[in-house]
């Protein structure tokens, strides 16, 4: 018998494959974690968008809740996709009746083309209920603009962002920098402890990168799973990505899917 580390991640289905579930379960496979499943929603998309949307009920998310959290060792967890505000709460009740000892919280709240996917209501759940359960949490500055309800253009504002974020109740916060221009894509840490640490890499001229935000929480929750230092698993997690986009793989016409094969090794 093999001792193997146990996470969930509760998000919704990707029907194209790129991001969601589908991009966790394949980031959890090459990190060699074992994955299980609360689907909060399934959605008909592709490359090129989404066509629609089917939330799950919230008893059926609690349900899958009861039946992961009473039989596994589940040890970590991320959030993604939760749709709107019953989703949301939902998420929030199941998590408090199964606490777990890593929460990492994707806060999913605004679509590439800028579209907003969560309600008012919905995002004051995320930033004051859900929040404040998490390890880390890992917007990019699209999300991190909404939840504070301002611009954030410069490095010192991603600074001042991180630390009103980390106000709110996480942890740790991973500001993502890829909206911003530039020839190097930089995202910002602030650890629990108030230090502070940026991680750069070469920005990769391509359009394939359907599910990146996915893909980087979860490589996150797989380190913290095997219980690794945060310090540890983001230079990790930097060069993974950085791989995972580069080694692009041909898939569909639009914005194509990252490839989940790499190794994340120099």
């Amino acid at each position: 018998m093999i001792e193997i580390p146990q996470v969930v991640t509760i998000a919704g289905i990707d029907s194209s494959g790129g991001a969601g579930i589908n991009a966790d379960l394949k980031t959890f496979h090459n990190q060699r974690v074992y994955a299980a499943t609360v689907v909060t929603g399934i959605t008909a998309q592709n490359t090129q968008g989404v066509q629609a949307i089917e939330p799950t009920q919230a008893d059926i998310i609690l349900a899958q809740f009861k039946s992961i959290f009473t039989d596994l060792d589940i040890t970590a967890a991320k959030t993604g996709a939760l749709f709107d505000q019953i989703r949301v709460q939902a998420v929030i009740d199941g998590l408090h009746q199964f606490p777990v000892k890593h929460l990492v919280v994707d806060p999913v709240m605004v679509a590439k083309g800028g579209v907003p996917l969560l309600e008012t209501a919905a995002i004051e759940l995320v930033k004051y209920e859900l929040i404040p359960l998490a390890e880390v949490i890992t917007p990019n500055l699209a999300e991190a603009e909404v939840l504070l309800e301002r611009e954030i253009k410069s490095d010192q504002e991603m600074e001042r962002a991180a630390k009103d974020l980390q106000n709110l109740g996480a942890q740790n916060v991973l500001v993502k920098g890829g909206h911003q221009a530039g020839t190097l894509v930089r995202d910002l840490m602030l650890f629990a402890d108030g230090t502070m640490t940026w991680y750069e890499a070469p920005r990769i001229a391509t359009n394939r990168t359907h599910g990146t935000g996915d893909t980087l929480a979860a490589f996150i929750v797989a380190g913290l799973a095997r219980d690794e230092d945060l310090a540890v698993i983001m230079p990790r997690a930097k060069m993974f990505m950085n791989q995972a986009i580069q080694e692009t793989i041909r898939v569909g016409h639009g914005h194509g899917p990252l490839n989940h094969w790499v190794t994340g090794e120099k």
